[in-house]
């Protein structure tokens, strides 16, 4: 790391027409005054943790998730093989439980409860009208004490449409199915799915209040996020130093190349069946939805927009198809395989595509600089699902893992069988912990799982 004379906040932003882009950390933003050494100059512009949920819907098949062994000596299964790159800083996690996704009384609608339960820990009411309430969701404990630091308190993403209305799920509203991420019992947050949208919230000075179509003759107008900001681009260029430089060109040519992905998938927009609203911007290809998702969050993280973030593969009761990779059934009903050796087959092919596509956001996180490491080495990011066994609904022995280093206070190559009973909110508290938020409780927590 080269320390320089000049000196740049580290919530320095470049401004242009309608546009604000933030940057990521540059040696120029650590301050070197008189007196400073190297060494505690470091420690002052040490990277944040970042902390992030992925969702996968409809179960796992648990055979082919979980490890036979526990510690350090255990072989990955095949659904979570493409983690093999990612191993050392991988832990699995068995045995967890989210009892308040079971009916307890209610009945039918195990899918919208583990959506909606999976990160509040609490009961959603059963009901497909206004008065919807679960609970305050992981992230949002997270985003509201330490969302005050970045411009964006947390991110929601998702790769499907977000409906909050309607029942989906045996008299359950669809706020429960497509939300995990609660900043209230009585408010969902239900995740972005159009890329579109997401890089001008990211990107652009994005007012959520302001119509579809005045975005799009702002857009219109504004042609490129970049070359609005050119000018202020190359005068900071002129004012740092070389590494810096480099750091520069390197960002605002990955934000570049995301918006041209953007582009070209608002030319080849999807087309849907009449009556389903699906967002212009969004690619036709399914994986490259998701690689692109992923994506804009590793820009998030690097230019410390936010510092939270929740990402949802599926809606539960999803019936995606995936034809790509051989399976055309849909999966929700696929999921309900009775053990059929066919049905579990292209469950772990779907299974292992979501971890492919997981494992190319971990490659991101892995290859993009974050002062002195790396966005994975300074993230906790979680990966999970609110049922075991799709066939039955199981909501025991979740299937759950952590991979990152959660700058230093994360250990992996671990596979840990936690205690009996263990709700998976304790988790939570633990990596909350880890990233200096405290909370007493999250929904039916018992304290802090040893991990």
């Amino acid at each position: 790391m080269i320390l320089t004379g000049k000196h740049l906040s580290r919530r320095h932003f470049l401004r242009g027409m309608g546009t604000v882009i933030a940057l990521p950390l540059l040696d120029s933003m650590i301050p070197a005054g008189f007196g400073q050494t190297a060494k505690a100059a470091t420690a002052a512009a040490k990277a944040p943790t970042r902390l992030s949920f992925v969702y996968v819907p409809n179960g796992i098949v648990m055979n082919n998730w979980t490890p036979a062994a526990e510690g350090a000596d255990f072989v990955l299964p095949s659904i979570l093989q493409p983690l093999t790159p990612y191993r050392s800083q991988t832990t699995v996690i068995s045995g967890l439980i989210n009892h308040n996704a079971n009916a307890l009384g209610d009945g039918g609608g195990d899918h919208a409860r583990a959506g909606a339960s999976f990160l509040t820990g609490s009961h959603p009411k059963k009901t497909g009208g206004s008065d919807i309430h679960a609970g305050i969701s992981a992230d949002q404990v997270a985003a509201q004490q330490i969302g005050k630091d970045t411009r964006l308190p947390s991110l929601e993403l998702g790769l499907d449409d977000n409906r909050v209305v309607g029942h989906c799920d045996s008299g359950y509203s669809c706020a429960y199915t497509n939300s995990i991420s609660w900043r209230g019992p009585a408010t969902p947050l239900p995740p972005e799915s159009n890329p579109r949208l997401l890089f001008e919230r990211l990107f652009g000075d994005f007012d959520p209040s302001v119509s579809a179509e005045t975005r799009a003759r702002r857009a219109n107008y504004r042609k490129s996020i970049l070359d609005s900001a050119r000018e202020e681009t190359s005068r900071l260029a002129r004012e740092v130093g070389a590494n810096d430089r480099r750091k520069l060109d390197e960002y605002l040519t990955t934000v570049r190349e995301i918006e041209q992905r953007i582009e070209q998938a608002e030319k080849n927009p999807v087309t849907v069946a009449p009556g389903i609203d699906k967002p212009a911007g969004i690619p036709s290809d399914f994986g490259e939805h998701a690689r692109l998702m992923y994506d804009l969050q590793v820009l998030a993280f690097q230019a410390d927009i936010t510092r939270v973030a929740t990402m949802v593969i599926g809606r539960e009761g999803s019936v995606r198809t995936y034809e790509e990779i051989g399976v055309p059934d849909p999966h929700h009903p696929l999921s309900h395989h009775r053990n059929r050796a066919e049905a579990l087959e292209k469950l772990t092919k779907i299974n292992t595509y979501h971890m492919q596509l997981f494992a190319h956001f971990l490659e991101r996180l892995r290859t993009t600089k974050d002062g002195d490491g790396t966005l994975l080495d300074r993230s906790m990011v979680l990966y999970g699902c609110g049922i075991s066994d799709s066939d039955r609904h199981i909501h025991e022995n979740l299937p759950v893992l952590v991979t990152g280093g959660g700058n230093g206070k994360f250990a992996g190559n671990r596979h840990l069988r936690a205690p009996a009973n263990t709700p998976v909110t304790n988790l939570y508290l633990s990596l909350l912990d880890r990233m200096g938020v405290r909370a007493e409780t999250i929904g039916d927590s018992t304290g802090k799982l040893e991990v």
